[in-house]
């Protein structure tokens, strides 16, 4: 079978020679998908009926669009392809939505809904997230049905959404309500960023994230601060020091609720092994933020932090000689698995209260769980062991990814080992004016992804699946 591989791995380096992968590329962008208020459901549709749908039907797979429970989302697509109903059956997903495209900040000579190359990069909207990173994956299984005579050896379920960049409405109640369509052995996919640009990575999960409310408002208007001030309490003042009882000058969070797990030996042992520096991420970090004594890796990836979004008082454009009537912060809480986030209201109004903060009210806004599969499982492994096998390199093994992806859904509705092997690197720039994409990413993504579409199918994908199965991790 060596050689039929090799045939996938030159097919698939060929699509990015001859400008193949370029040219699909520039049509993906040229659909102005944005998703969110505003949005065209015709243009986000027409993505599933002129691009997806084609080409996955071409492939074998049979389409079919999930209504999507929630009021306003956008249907779902679910392609499957199934050889054999005793066959290892693997998920994955994608999303066909961006951000808006920002068109007057980029700079001369780009546009997002246009690619343009500049110095070894793919330049526009959705290169990186996620356009460019499900065209990876589908040009290395099409390389790879080719090169095992149009079968896989096992089945293969590919779902899309087009809201992703609206949290994913819908995605959990469809998976609830779909499960059976839906199971599979394990889920693979790609989305989010490598460790560093040079370095292929593999992370298993995401950190979660709870986004509250903090309000202060002891009046409704505004106060003379020459006739008041002094002896009526400013709101702005009592909230930054509220939230300096729970976060200090040196981001370390202070409520002890609010702090996850000690990180387990297998975790970190992952983490000491990923380089997380200034150099590889494109910018400088400061070294001495966040939880004293952990790396950068585990600060970034093994802890939680809490962070300042908003903090509003007065009119900072036009400030006047008057005490505000309200302050308002929003914080967000970044945390790994095994962290009490559906309490973090209570927590935090209870922490408030032992700090004589009983005015400032404590508003629990939105939240999403966070996932992580241990670094020990056998498809950890097994993914990791395909990717060396054609880059020559470990991969860079990351627990959970700093951000958040939906993968809840997968990992504990659908109750799958998820792993995700991202195409894009920290710089990209997915959600801001010139987004981009690294050439060297793609050409070494696509030998990587047509390594594992093709061991899926050998034996070695069997065992993990067996592994798996009866395997328990501490």
């Amino acid at each position: 079978m060596a050689h039929e591989k090799s045939r996938a791995l030159a097919d698939v380096q060929q699509a990015f020679d001859n400008g193949g992968f370029l040219r699909e590329l520039e049509r993906l962008v040229a659909y102005r998908t944005v998703s969110g208020p505003g949005a065209s459901e015709e243009e986000l549709l027409r993505y599933y009926g002129e691009v997806l749908e084609p080409g996955l039907e071409a492939m074998g797979f049979a389409c079919r669009r999930l209504d999507n429970p929630v009021a306003g989302g956008s249907p779902f697509l679910l392609a499957e392809r199934i050889e054999s109903a005793d066959a290892l059956t693997v998920l994955s997903y994608g999303h066909g939505d961006v951000v808006p495209g920002q068109d007057e900040q980029w700079d001369p000579g780009l546009s997002p809904w246009t690619v343009v190359e500049r110095d070894g990069a793919w330049y526009g909207r959705g290169v990186a997230d996620n356009k460019g990173q499900h065209l990876v994956n589908l040009t290395a299984l099409r390389a790879v049905l080719a090169a095992r005579g149009g079968k896989l050896g096992y089945n293969l379920k590919l779902l899309f959404e087009l809201g992703e960049e609206r949290s994913s409405p819908g995605l959990r109640e469809v998976c609830r309500a779909h499960a059976p369509a839906l199971a599979a052995d394990v889920f693979i996919a790609s989305d989010g960023p490598r460790v560093s640009r040079d370095q292929p990575t593999l992370f298993m999960g995401s950190r979660g994230s709870a986004i509250v409310e903090l309000r202060c408002a002891p009046r409704e208007a505004a106060l003379h601060s020459g006739n008041w001030g002094g002896i009526m309490k400013n709101p702005a003042v009592v909230l930054t020091n509220a939230i300096a009882t729970m976060v200090d000058g040196q981001g370390r969070i202070l409520i002890d609720g609010l702090l996850p797990p000690p990180i387990s030996d297998s975790v970190r042992a992952a983490l000491s092994k990923l380089v997380v520096t200034s150099a590889s991420l494109g910018r400088q970090i400061d070294d001495e933020w966040g939880e004293p004594g952990f790396s950068a890796a585990e600060r970034l990836l093994g802890w939680n932090a809490l962070e300042v979004l908003t903090l509003q008082a007065g009119n900072a454009a036009k400030p006047v000689n008057a005490i505000p009537p309200t302050a308002v912060a929003h914080l967000q809480l970044r945390f790994v698995v095994g962290t009490a986030w559906k309490e973090i209201a209570a927590i935090m109004r209870a922490h408030l209260d032992a700090q004589g903060y009983a005015d400032v009210e404590v508003q629990f806004v939105r939240g999403s769980p966070a996932t992580r599969l241990d670094p020990a499982n056998p498809w950890v492994r097994w993914a990791a062991d395909a990717i060396e096998q054609v880059t020559g390199e470990a991969p860079a093994i990351v627990p959970n990814l700093g951000g958040t992806l939906p993968n809840d859904a997968f990992a504990e509705i659908l109750g799958l080992p998820t792993i995700w092997i991202p195409h894009s690197y920290p710089g990209c720039r997915q959600h801001g004016p010139n987004e981009h994409l690294p050439q060297a990413i793609v050409q070494q993504g696509l030998a990587i992804m047509a390594s594992v579409f093709w061991e899926l199918g050998e034996a070695a994908a069997a065992d993990a699946r067996r592994a798996h199965a009866g395997a328990t991790f501490a």
